[in-house]
């Protein structure tokens, strides 16, 4: 169920960070790397909020503060290997942005679940506990 959840708010996540690539590359005219990197950020502040609230049962770190910003680094490595991996398949293997954004928002998502359940949450299921607490 935590994983159904975290995809749900993955999914969310990632219609804000798709959508901001697409408006910010097609309209704004950046480049797609720095467009994806800003859209990125943008679908993590999403994440973050929701995560709290509906995924993950309490947090290993004792500060909210501190919290945020193991998740935020979390996320800083998942941006590093969107990055990577935009460039790897766009200007390398030839795929167009929007096609690579969706295969490097899939490995991206099980990096992020991982890391953040294991490093920075409790490994158990616990949205419940979570909003008991709030």
């Amino acid at each position: 169920m935590q994983f159904a959840r975290y995809v749900v708010v993955g999914g969310v996540s990632f219609v804000v960070d798709y959508g901001l690539l697409f408006l910010l590359t097609e309209r704004v005219g950046l480049h797609y790397v720095g467009s994806a990197s800003l859209s990125f950020l943008a679908g993590l502040a999403v994440n973050y909020a929701l995560s709290v609230r509906f995924v993950f049962g309490p947090s290993r770190i004792n500060s909210r503060v501190a919290e945020f910003v193991a998740f935020g680094l979390i996320g800083v490595a998942g941006l590093g290997l969107t990055a990577l991996l935009m460039w790897v398949l766009t200007d390398l293997m030839g795929l167009h942005y929007m096609a690579s954004k969706l295969f490097v928002a899939a490995v991206v998502l099980a990096w992020n679940f991982l890391a953040r359940r294991f490093l920075v949450f409790s490994a158990h299921d616990g949205a419940a506990t979570r909003t008991q607490q709030t």
